[in-house]
């Protein structure tokens, strides 16, 4: 059974850092793709970053260049998004997905399973 299991979240201050993780149950992650995304209350589901399966290629969301960056450990099985400078627009359900690279659509991965989602919550 294919698992995405994401934690990390919670409350933190605006200017401050949090690290997501993301663990993969039941595939090897170095087969895929990984993708981060956000929903904010009321919101559409948003694409935050994307990780090529050999960590070498990586995009990012306009809003959060510069201040998040993704990496996996494929021995571990697991991905990271690392976020900085985390401002209340940042609030949101974090999901992390896996899945092959797409060259076309709004997205530059075509999701084969998602995670749970973990809350991030930035406080002003």
């Amino acid at each position: 059974q294919v698992q995405l299991v994401e934690s990390g979240g919670g409350l933190v201050q605006a200017g401050g850092s949090l690290r997501l993780s993301c663990v993969l149950h039941g595939r090897t992650l170095s087969s895929y793709s990984m993708g981060w995304f956000r929903q904010a209350p009321g919101k559409d589901r948003e694409f935050v970053a994307f990780n090529s399966w050999s960590g070498n290629r990586t995009s990012y969301v306009d809003s959060v260049k510069g201040r998040f960056t993704v990496t996996r450990d494929n021995a571990k099985n697991t991905a990271y998004l690392q976020m900085n400078s985390l401002n209340p627009e940042d609030t949101a359900v974090y999901f992390c997905a896996i899945g092959v690279p797409a060259y076309s659509g709004p997205y530059p991965i075509r999701v084969d399973y998602w995670g749970k989602g973990t809350q991030v919550t930035v406080s002003s």
